[in-house]
């Protein structure tokens, strides 16, 4: 009879990477593999001794991806086995610290510059600021627990982007304007930011549990922020503050489609815990 084999993924930060991963699995003879984006859990039903899972590691690895096999409890959830660095958790922290204190400081800039592209990119900056602490703290947990965490990270993400889209539709319909050398300025700022977060972690990107994804996270917001930049100077050249608006509807979707993935996967780690 089947037993229930449990990896934690690293590198897994989206649902391209959950197919990419479930591809090669298929890849290795093994059907019907589970992967959660929110907890980034690969779980199989194998026997613990299945000579295809030496396979199933190798065809991961050469994806581009990294596997940790957890140690089942008495209750079924895994509990990870390696620990993480003290130079890898240093970097997280100064990671959050970067994120929660800019993300203030463009939440300020946002309000005087009348930019709500600029305060959903500084949610984004607290979000992930707050996201990575909890992702900081639930390393080693077990799955139920960090299944919780996920679900939270989820609706909180999801609380921002509608808070953002009722702002935004708001000022829409205010038809207040935009300060976009402002916005510009601080919109450069946040890309250095950024970029130095990503640069911080870039030593540890082939890291243990969540270090890669955590740093294609910070990647990612570096890409992200040229939006909100190339925003400011379509303001700056049409006079009008639609491209900021159009900006920050896109940020509060990717928001929103993000948190319906992390509850989606939180829920159903929640349910095999």
């Amino acid at each position: 009879m089947d037993e229930v084999v449990r990896y934690q993924v690293t590198g897994m930060d989206c649902a391209s990477c959950a197919a990419k991963i479930e591809k090669a699995v298929r890849s290795a003879g093994i059907d019907n593999p589970k992967i959660s984006v929110a907890s980034q859990v690969l779980t199989l039903e194998v026997d613990q001794a299945d000579r295809r899972l030496s396979s199933v590691e190798a065809a991961v690895s050469n994806a581009g991806y990294h596997l940790v096999r957890l140690e089942d409890s008495d209750n079924g959830a895994g509990t990870i086995q390696t620990h993480t660095s003290a130079d890898y958790r240093q970097a997280l922290y100064i990671v959050v610290g970067l994120n929660i204190g800019y993300g203030i400081i463009e939440m300020i800039g946002g309000v005087f510059s009348g930019s709500q592209a600029l305060k959903a990119d500084a949610l984004d900056f607290l979000g992930d600021g707050l996201i990575t602490f909890l992702g900081l703290l639930a390393i080693g947990w077990r799955l139920i627990w960090r299944a919780r965490s996920a679900l939270i990270q989820g609706l909180f993400l999801g609380a921002l982007g509608i808070g953002v889209i009722i702002n935004t539709i708001y000022r829409m319909a205010t038809n207040l304007p935009v300060n976009a050398e402002l916005m510009g300025g601080i919109a450069l700022i946040a890309l250095a930011v950024n970029i130095a977060a990503a640069l911080i972690l870039v030593p540890h990107r082939t890291g243990d549990a969540n270090v890669r994804a955590v740093w294609l996270f910070s990647r990612n917001d570096a890409i992200g922020n040229i939006a909100v930049v190339a925003a400011a100077g379509l303001v700056s050249w049409t006079g009008t503050p639609l491209p900021d608006r159009i900006v920050a509807f896109i940020i509060a979707f990717l928001f929103l489609h993000s948190s319906w993935i992390i509850v989606r996967d939180a829920r159903n780690d929640m349910h095999i815990s």
